[in-house]
């Protein structure tokens, strides 16, 4: 077995680009409660790559690239993130309330065991918490 933790589970990282990459750090950071572990900046200023991590679950976002690599659109992503318990779901739904953040989904619980919301950032993509976690 190999001793490299990335070959002993999958992992698969939501990549976003935003017209105001900085901004939408800021936001993420101070709404939601982001760690933003890694922020590189390009030489023009621009967020050329930044991690951004909840708990166990990182996203990747940067500047949109005129070259469209990756092929994104502001206002169009999506992220799930699996919260810890309830009462995380709960203190990020109040978090997001209280920065004024639109609600998409009001807090609930779901009929496959989730409680969870979701809300959209700034430039509108989709942030959704919650306690579904696939097995």
């Amino acid at each position: 077995m190999s001793s490299n933790p990335a070959a002993q589970s999958t992992h698969a990282i939501a990549c976003l680009r935003y017209t105001d990459a900085r901004a939408a750090i800021d936001w993420l950071v101070a709404t939601l409660g982001a760690d933003a572990r890694e922020v590189h900046a390009g030489a023009d200023g621009s967020i050329a790559h930044s991690e951004l991590w909840f708990g166990k679950g990182c996203v990747m976002l940067g500047t949109l690239r005129a070259d469209g690599n990756p092929p994104t659109i502001p206002g169009q992503g999506a992220v799930y993130v699996v919260a810890d318990s309830a009462a995380s779901v709960d203190a990020l739904h109040a978090r997001a309330v209280a920065a004024g953040a639109p609600i998409a989904i009001s807090l609930r619980d779901t009929d496959y065991g989730s409680h969870d919301f979701a809300c959209l950032d700034p430039e509108g993509n989709f942030w959704g918490f919650g306690t579904y976690a696939p097995a």
